[in-house]
């Protein structure tokens, strides 16, 4: 399959799986206690990853069974896998755990459609804060919140003087500090997981460096927003266009997400 098409009519069936899942975080959010774990890698998890993994994963299989699904709950697919899918779901049924934990809301549940390496159309759920950003890039964003609708067009957008950099509550390496350096007079915004991406693409921010680890289904469904609105997510400091599914490890390269004039003005 060269060629894909999606519709928006199949993206309002994932925003409705989304916001599915982010009602069975919000039964966990309620409770004392979290029943926090820990994985291998050292990273929380908790029974809301779970509990929206499940959601999510069924009504994928539901709406799309011809569709592979891959979750940072189910990561165990072996790469000889992996290496025949054209097309498949990437999804964080919970982004930003350590947000979770702190209950300062700022975490979200993500759903990527992704083709060919790249990420194609994807929702963004923030439950306690009552938003869902979503995309089909090529045709559009959108943010919903708290029943209203709004477009999301960054494509005309000027960089802010001084430009505003969002960041990372739980994670501040030296690599940022040091390009935080070469931008000079700038304000720094922090918020946790895939809203900083959302910040760019809502015009709140000019931009987001990530020069650090993280995943592939930390960044896929909010890179689908950003670009779907305009702005661009390209690995650091080559600036080609962050891809998915192109090697074993899921770990991506450094990067940068901006709008389209961020990278003009840089």
């Amino acid at each position: 399959m060269s060629n894909i098409t999606f519709s928006l009519a199949e993206l309002e069936q994932v925003v409705a799986i989304a916001k599915d899942a982010g009602t069975a975080i919000m039964q966990v959010y309620a409770q004392t206690d979290l029943q926090i774990e820990v994985k291998q890698d050292d990273s929380p998890v908790t029974a809301a990853d779970i509990a929206s993994h499940n959601v999510i994963v069924a009504g994928l299989k539901q709406h799309f069974a011809d569709i592979a699904v891959m979750s940072e709950e189910a990561a165990d697919i072996s790469w000889a896998e992996r290496q025949t899918w054209q097309t498949y779901w990437l999804i964080d049924p919970l982004d930003g755990t350590k947000e979770f934990i702190k209950r300062n809301g700022e975490f979200t549940v993500n759903i990527a459609l992704i083709h060919q390496g790249k990420a194609i159309a994807g929702v963004v759920y923030a439950p306690v804060l009552g938003k869902c950003y979503s995309g089909i890039v090529g045709q559009g964003a959108w943010l919903e919140h708290n029943g209203q609708i709004s477009v999301l067009d960054i494509r005309d957008r000027a960089v802010q003087s001084p430009p505003i950099v969002v960041g990372s509550r739980s994670h501040v390496s030296p690599d940022v500090a040091a390009y935080l350096q070469t931008i000079g007079e700038h304000q720094m915004l922090s918020v946790g997981s895939s809203l900083k991406f959302c910040m760019v693409a809502e015009g709140q921010a000019d931009v987001y460096p990530r020069l650090g680890l993280t995943s592939e289904w930390d960044t896929a469904a909010a890179q689908a927003v950003l670009e779907s609105a305009g702005g661009q997510v390209v690995e650091y400091p080559a600036l080609t266009p962050l891809q998915y599914n192109q090697k074993e490890n899921i770990l991506n390269p450094y990067f940068i997400a901006a709008s389209t004039a961020w990278f003009a003005h840089k």
